[in-house]
């Protein structure tokens, strides 16, 4: 056992799966997030392969996940007329298993919650090493001094700006926005999705937030401007057929909407000194399906790595960077964007007809469980003991 103190910062699901571990090894940990609550909502994430699995079922948590599990259902891509055109299967975008990332996140706050502390609504302002830790400022807390720092913030991470340096050179835009908007007059009923060139909207399906997606230079904006996000995307959209203008006004009334861009990470290293990187803040790239499952095995790989290596952070982060480094490279290659909204009238066509093509949707299958199960997972006795 230990009495390390730890900070991670994020309470999304990379930090409250890191919390699931660390804090059964006797770690002292603290999870901070600038949200002023836990998030509920958003877009389904799922998991697939052996390798999510077992980790899953290590956690003890696969089958409240399963329990919770919306099913991953069919989305059927209409024309303007409402008319179906082809059906995205549910086994093509839900995995082997797919639930709400809100309950995801629910899941994993009340397995730790008892055992971590969490800080809702503040966020760090600095880090500064020493040679026994890391002094850290809060945005409203006061300074505390922590063993060990985590990132797992998302594509926007504040620590990777404060340990590595400013985004821009990490995080490369990759061409197109994306959006979720929380509305009633888009939830429920069949869920369809429809194209016009470079665009996307989607709809449909319980407790489903609509989803767009557009293509567009890289946009400077504040991210957490509501206003704003609600201007770009309702410009992006203007002119659409379909029912994108009843859209576009349901958007205005929503209380709830998140626009980002859709970007991927490329990191040489996901640690420096006494702070390390995970999920989304190390190798993040939006929509590219293997997000929460590199975060979730990630979290079991580090403090696997660092009970092995009796707390030496320097050799445990030196081999969760070897053992991750070839697994993260799935997240490094997708771009959603062009197959979500794709540019022409005659690539929507191509990209629909696919879906038409069994042989090609088995062999996609059978490409993204090879790529989930693509590390060697270890078996870490101390994580087998306290877990």
């Amino acid at each position: 056992m230990t009495n390390r103190t730890v900070l991670i910062s994020g309470a999304g699901i990379a930090g409250p799966a890191l919390a699931f571990w660390l804090s059964r090894q006797g770690y002292a940990v603290t999870v901070v997030e600038r949200s002023p609550g836990l998030r509920t909502g958003g877009q389904a994430v799922d998991f697939k392969g052996a390798t999510h699995r077992t980790v899953l079922e290590r956690m003890g948590i696969l089958d409240e996940i399963r329990r919770h599990q919306t099913g991953g259902l069919d989305q059927t891509i209409i024309d303007a007329e409402g008319r179906p055109l082809a059906v995205m299967p549910g086994e093509f975008t839900g995995g082997d298993v797919e639930i709400r990332r809100g309950d995801l996140a629910r899941i994993l706050y009340e397995r730790t919650e008892r055992d971590c502390e969490y800080v809702f609504g503040d966020s760090i302002a600095s880090l500064t090493e020493t040679a026994d830790g890391v002094d850290v400022t809060f945005e409203r807390g006061a300074p505390r001094r922590f063993d060990l720092v985590f990132g797992a913030d998302g594509i926007h991470s504040t620590v990777r700006r404060l340990a590595f340096g400013p985004e821009a050179d990490y995080v490369e835009h990759l061409g197109h926005y994306y959006a979720l908007v929380e509305t009633r007059a888009t939830d429920g009923g069949p869920a369809v999705m429809y194209n016009e060139p470079g665009r996307l909207a989607a709809t449909g399906g319980p407790k489903a937030p609509a989803f767009f997606v557009f293509a567009s230079p890289e946009i400077g904006y504040d991210r957490y401007d509501t206003g704003k996000q609600k201007e770009i995307l309702a410009a992006a959209f203007a002119g659409g057929g379909w029912r994108l203008p009843e859209l576009m006004e349901a958007v205005k009334r929503s209380d709830n909407v998140y626009l980002d861009s859709i970007g991927r990470v490329a990191m040489d290293g996901y640690s420096s000194g006494r702070v390390a990187l995970l999920g989304d803040a190390a190798y993040g790239n939006t929509l590219g399906g293997f997000g929460t499952g590199l975060a979730v095995v990630a979290a079991y790989v580090i403090a696997g790595e660092l009970a092995a290596a009796n707390g030496d952070h320097e050799l445990a982060f030196r081999r969760y960077d070897e053992k991750f480094r070839g697994y993260a490279k799935v997240a490094g290659n997708a771009n959603a964007g062009p197959f979500l909204a794709p540019p022409t009238k005659l690539r929507i066509k191509l990209r629909n007809q696919m879906f038409r093509r069994r042989f090609l949707l088995r062999w996609m299958l059978w490409v993204t469980d090879k790529f989930a199960t693509d590390i060697t997972l270890d078996e870490y006795p101390a994580l087998a003991r306290q877990g």
